[in-house]
């Protein structure tokens, strides 16, 4: 099995590094601290092999070339982000593959934080990198894209089997759940989730990773096509919905 290493970078980031015992590889998915992904793999006596980039943001690529100087890996980059991105080897689009010893890992098209935003989904390990793409109770800002291109990706996200456990970016949670509640009142599960978010962050604890099975029921952004969402924020089908409820979170 894979081991998945998670670690506080920068202010609200998570670092990952996941480690393939058979093989001796190790990838890190983005590099928002290049020395930092250094320091925790070499704690644990691995040598990062590939970066893995989500998106061409500083924190998420800007420590691409420090691993390369450390470790030589090969950095894998979103083909319409790559211009952007330092010390791109390759890069990929939507359907392509990626590899971490015997494991496979599928790109999805994620874009509309940034044009080029892509996922990282490891079916056999049932795990999914997704960067700024999707948060627990939230998504990213539409920076680049476009919301029916952003309601897309998310479509792609919400098709990935319900066991799925998803992996963001960042700590956005405890705000993430005071607009979904706002936004969705009535919604049970959400009440009970946003009560646990709380009280994990009360000890200090990550909400990441999560269940998207879970977010399914309870992230308003993917549930844009919901009727009672659709009805309470007026929009006229699922995009319109989505676009309303991310300018309101914009604002909120």
């Amino acid at each position: 099995m894979l081991e998945v290493h998670q670690f506080p970078c920068l202010d609200d980031n998570y670092g990952f590094l996941v480690h393939d015992p058979a093989s001796g590889e190790t990838v890190a998915i983005d590099t928002p601290d290049g020395a930092e992904y250094l320091r925790q793999a070499a704690a644990r006596g691995w040598t990062i092999t590939q970066v893995w980039n989500t998106h061409w943001h500083p924190d998420h690529a800007g420590g691409n070339e420090a691993i390369k100087a450390g470790t030589g890996a090969t950095v894998t980059a979103p083909a319409v982000d790559a211009p952007k991105i330092a010390g791109v080897d390759r890069t990929v689009s939507q359907g392509d593959t990626v590899a971490l010893g015997a494991f496979t890992a599928r790109v999805i098209d994620v874009g509309g934080h940034t044009l080029g935003h892509i996922a990282y989904h490891l079916p056999e390990a049932g795990i999914a990198f997704v960067g700024d793409a999707l948060f627990a109770l939230g998504c990213g800002r539409m920076f680049e894209g476009t919301a029916p291109q952003f309601w897309a990706s998310l479509e792609r996200l919400k098709a990935l089997p319900a066991e799925t456990t998803l992996y963001c970016a960042h700590e956005y949670t405890a705000a993430n759940a005071k607009f979904a509640v706002h936004a969705d009142p009535d919604n049970a599960a959400l009440a009970v989730y946003a009560a646990e978010i709380a009280a994990k962050r009360a000890r200090d604890e990550p909400t990441v990773p999560f269940s998207l099975e879970r977010e399914l029921v309870t992230n308003p952004f993917l549930r844009a096509d919901d009727a009672d969402l659709r009805g309470r924020w007026g929009g006229g089908d699922a995009v319109a919905t989505f676009a309303r409820l991310r300018e309101a979170k914009n604002a909120f």
